[in-house]
């Protein structure tokens, strides 16, 4: 298990490489890139969040998947700063001996990033003007369906 919160971009493949690197026991690993999106005229995207409680907050989420899920391996890096259309944003791999935990893991992740994640979005557009993004309901409906 593994998590990260940095500035710095990253390489996917060379995070999936090492992911899984020297674990012939495991058989799937999917992962998930999420991107920065430009629509709207949005200039720049600048995330915020609280060091050390934004980590915590991301290592109970992955536990949480390993509890549920018999995996091998999992990674969840997010940046934070400042970030242009089309920067990676967030990144998600897990690795199991069987595809269906891999993929399950996965979106559950994902899911959970979107909805108990204490990060902060603030769009700036092309003119300047900024707004703090809100919560979806769609996302709050996607990680519903993992309720125990």
């Amino acid at each position: 298990m593994a998590v990260r919160v940095q500035e710095a971009d990253f390489d996917p493949g060379a995070e999936l490489e090492a992911l899984a690197v020297g674990d012939a026991g495991i058989g799937a690993v999917v992962s998930f890139t999420g991107l920065v999106r430009g629509t709207g005229g949005v200039s720049t995207m600048t995330l915020e969040h609280y060091p050390g409680m934004t980590e915590k907050a991301l290592e109970e989420i992955e536990a949480e998947a390993h509890e549920r899920w018999p995996l091998q391996a999992s990674l969840v890096i997010h940046r934070v700063g400042p970030l242009p259309p089309g920067a990676r944003i967030v990144f998600v791999a897990t690795a199991s001996r069987h595809r269906a935990a891999a993929f399950e893991a996965a979106e559950f992740l994902m899911d959970f990033l979107k909805t108990r994640a204490p990060f902060w979005k603030k769009e700036v557009a092309e003119d300047g003007t900024a707004r703090w993004v809100d919560a979806r309901e769609t996302d709050d409906r996607a990680a519903a369906r993992w309720a125990r």
